[in-house]
């Protein structure tokens, strides 16, 4: 294992339900619009990756046109992400449990640092330096760079080609299935680490599924990642390490 490549959303960050989501209805109120999204409804909306994606399809399906939608859609989400990055910086937005800790050490054993997410780099950026610093990152590939959003692979295919290695010598971590099936699209062994939105996703084919970082060491993911476990054991893949 030369390299492990992160996820951000709901992997590296606990994101989502106290992030983005707050961001898009502050974003909503300020445009004057009635829309407000639970918790519940957001965790649904979380199957189309990618902010815009997601404006834009639950937009169509509030009944708004595609030209009006064209015109309103990029201002609200650059709107949205300022908003995502001011709760950042109040320190509303959190890294998940145990994840500096396990960047040190695989850091400390040589092992090189990436990201392929489907965020944007105007917020990634500064989130990452925030919690982790941007300088143990050899490469980041963020969403708006990639042809495509999870769960093409993309933005893997991207990160393993500035990293100049096989995929072989690189093991994903993401949170999600859309993000395993993106990495398993680029030939990666992907470990999955579950949060409250995706606990319940069929995770098939997982190297292996953990409910935190603490559950993660480096000779683990060594051995995850020389073996080449994809998830072709014989009990189907996806699995959990016993209790």
């Amino acid at each position: 294992m030369e390299a492990v490549i992160l996820d951000v959303d709901g992997t590296l960050a606990d994101s989502e339900r106290d992030g983005h989501r707050v961001a898009f209805n502050l974003a909503f109120e300020e445009f004057g619009l009635d829309h407000r999204w639970d918790v519940e409804q957001y965790g649904r909306l979380l199957e189309v990756t990618g902010g815009q994606r997601r404006l834009h399809a639950y937009l169509e399906d509030e009944g708004m046109d595609a030209a009006e939608r064209d015109e309103l859609v990029p201002r609200l989400h650059a709107r949205k992400t300022e908003l995502f990055q001011e709760l950042v910086a109040e320190g509303k937005v959190q890294p998940r449990p145990g994840t500096a800790e396990l960047l040190d050490r695989l850091e400390g054993e040589g092992v090189r640092l990436a990201v392929a997410t489907t965020g944007s780099r105007g917020w990634v950026a500064p989130l990452l330096d925030r919690f982790f610093g941007l300088d143990r990152f050899e490469t980041i590939v963020a969403g708006d760079e990639a042809p495509a959003r999870k769960p093409d692979p993309a933005a893997y295919v991207m990160a393993l080609e500035a990293l100049r290695l096989p995929p072989s010598a690189a093991l994903a971590v993401e949170d999600s299935r859309n993000g395993l099936l993106a990495a398993h699209a680029a030939d990666l062994a992907c470990v999955v680490v579950v949060n409250d939105y995706t606990r319940d996703h069929d995770l098939e084919g997982a190297a292996l599924v953990v409910d935190d970082f603490g559950a993660l060491d480096v000779a683990t993911l060594r051995r995850l990642c020389d073996s080449g476990d994809g998830g072709d054991d014989d009990d189907g893949g996806g699995h959990r390490p016993p209790a």
